[in-house]
């Protein structure tokens, strides 16, 4: 058995759709933190169900390790080939199959993005709302457990992939779950499929769940003086019981590259933005509760609109914030770290992670979706000094085992990859044995995104 003959079966069955050209392969070789390249063999791009299932049986026939690939926009290494064999590129896979408005969901291909999606329902009153930040692919954001800025309101990709089709590594395809909003018929294999990074199979179909569009929806911003206040406002308006669609924080030096990397005005101070959803009056309602809290906490005037591009332009400075982060530091890679911990941990959290930032010679940036106690350090290291990627790596563990201890998880949201495998006998338990045994059972030869999550 060897890669080079599944390659040969593969170009048979693919054609030019099999690509082998040094510029593809380094294409599929890069991840968007600090893994160095590991090119794949080749390059597959399935345009059906069948076909992957015929991918998937010679590279099972031939001991071909697959690696599915999205977008190429996860941050610990999901993507990367590191036993070689073939990355699976779903990004022709990627129509909207079925939009069902009575239901309020849609069945669609893993290559479809989530912005696609949403310009595709833009007539029917729905939209998707799960909202990482990047353009991710649905199939990737599924295979990743992905959530984002508006989790706090409607959750994680876990609440609102209503089923899938995964071809499994022995080339049969199953269906996960229904279009019922509830059953208690057997075992939950589409929770089994939500976030197992590609490790079971390669997900080809997804149904999922719709939301309507609010009549009305407001944007707003302010800065403080210090983190804590930022952080105690935040849990306040939480433990008040505000409806927010969104509530996100940036530190003092995110602020500046934002400010840097834009031109928009911004204080060098923490600040938070926040979005409300809902009726004209509630909105505007829920504003001005929220100005009050945070006036209380020594915050500036909170600045809301409902303007459509005053919004829009506030969230694209949120969405561009690891490119922004990234532009501070000239030549800079990245070691993002994801912590989430339970919301009366938060401000002990941010400001533990602050003191030991402060005390590196790595400068780490901190923002997140503290709505839901998840946040991030982006550590920004010179890829030419192997010191900083240590002090890095050392901070991003530290992270890690600070949410551990204060009941929380070392991946909010980026996923396991290669780069948290460390700490998951510490979050797990003998929990991480089971997976490694559900990973044998459905995976014997190991050839599914082999050296990620499991043991």
């Amino acid at each position: 058995m060897s890669v080079q003959t599944a390659l040969d079966a593969l170009s048979s069955l693919l054609g030019e759709r099999l690509a082998r050209s040094k510029s593809e392969l380094d294409l599929h070789g890069r991840s968007e933190s600090y893994f160095p390249a590991r090119p794949p063999d080749a390059v597959a791009y399935p345009a059906s169900t069948e076909e992957v299932q015929a991918l998937v049986r010679i590279c099972a026939e031939h001991d071909c390790p697959m690696v599915g690939w999205g977008a190429g926009t996860s941050l610990e290494g999901h993507g990367l080939a590191v036993r070689g064999g073939v990355v699976v590129d779903f990004s022709r896979m990627n129509r909207v199959l079925e939009v069902r408005p009575a239901d309020m969901d849609v069945t669609v291909q893993p290559g479809v993005t989530r912005e696609a999606l949403n310009e595709e329902l833009r007539a029917t009153g729905l939209f998707f709302p799960v909202d990482p930040g990047a353009n991710a692919s649905l199939g990737g954001m599924a295979m990743t457990r992905a959530s984002g800025t508006t989790t706090v309101r409607y959750g994680t990709m876990r609440d609102n992939v209503l089923g899938m089709q995964v071809v499994l590594a022995d080339g049969r395809v199953i269906r996960t779950g229904t279009r019922a909003r509830k059953s208690a018929a057997g075992y939950d294999l589409t929770g089994l499929m939500v976030g197992s990074e590609g490790t079971l199979g390669l997900v080809t179909e997804l149904t999922l769940r719709l939301h309507g569009v609010p009549e009305a929806t407001s944007a707003g911003i302010c800065a403080f003086g210090d983190m804590q206040s930022a952080v105690t406002a935040v849990m306040e308006t939480i433990q008040m019981g505000i409806p927010m669609a969104r509530i996100e924080f940036v530190d003092s030096a995110t602020a500046r590259a934002f400010k840097d990397y834009s031109g928009m005005a911004m204080a060098d101070a923490p600040h938070l933005l926040v979005e409300f959803h809902g009726s004209p009056e509630s909105v505007a309602q829920d504003a001005e509760r929220f100005a009050e809290i945070v006036a209380d906490h020594g915050a500036s005037p909170f600045r809301w609109s409902s303007r459509e591009e005053e919004r829009r332009a506030l969230w694209a400075l949120r969405h561009n914030g690891y490119y922004a982060v990234l532009a501070s530091r000239k030549g800079a890679r990245a070691v993002v770290t994801d912590m989430c911990v339970p919301i009366s941990k938060l401000a002990q959290a941010v400001e533990e992670t602050q003191a030991d930032i402060a005390a590196s010679m790595v400068p780490g940036p901190i923002l997140g979706h503290v709505g839901d106690g998840n946040f991030h350090a982006i550590l920004l290291i010179d890829p030419d000094q192997p010191a900083e990627l240590e002090e890095a790596k050392r901070l991003s563990d530290r992270m890690a085992e600070r949410a551990l201890a204060l009941g929380g998880t070392c991946t909010g949201e980026h996923g396991v990859g290669m780069g948290k495998t460390a700490f998951m006998r510490a979050e797990h338990g003998e929990g991480w044995d089971v997976m490694g045994q559900i990973k044998a059972a459905l995976d014997p030869k190991g050839l599914m995104n082999p050296g990620k999550l499991v043991p």
